[in-house]
């Protein structure tokens, strides 16, 4: 299984744990709390929010368009200080951590 494929997985396993934790939303927050420039969209989205908007459709993209993926990347830590309080985080963490694995090994 190719690199990109294992990400892929990866990422569908992050929604399907997203859901089954009840941080899914039916509906995308307004186009202005979109807008951020703060990492993470600090400023105007929940930890799982960004996860949902900004990383899985980021990330899809890079993966349809065969882009280069990013070569180092750090979000468990953020989310384990940012949503410290969510019962089962390691449910988000564990696919995470799979896609931080895979990005920062070396080429």
């Amino acid at each position: 299984m190719s690199q990109e494929d294992k990400v892929r997985q990866h990422l569908q396993q992050l929604q399907h744990n997203l859901q089954q934790l009840a941080l899914w939303q039916s509906s995308p927050p307004e186009q202005e709390r979109l807008q951020s420039e703060q990492p993470f969209h600090l400023d105007t989205l929940e930890p799982y929010e960004w996860l949902q908007w900004i990383f899985i459709p980021r990330m899809h993209a890079l993966l349809d368009a065969e882009a280069p993926l990013p070569s180092k990347i750090a979000i468990t830590p953020y989310l384990e200080e940012a949503m410290n309080d969510i019962a089962q985080l390691e449910l988000l963490l564990s696919p995470l951590i799979d896609i931080e694995s895979l990005l920062n090994e070396p080429a």
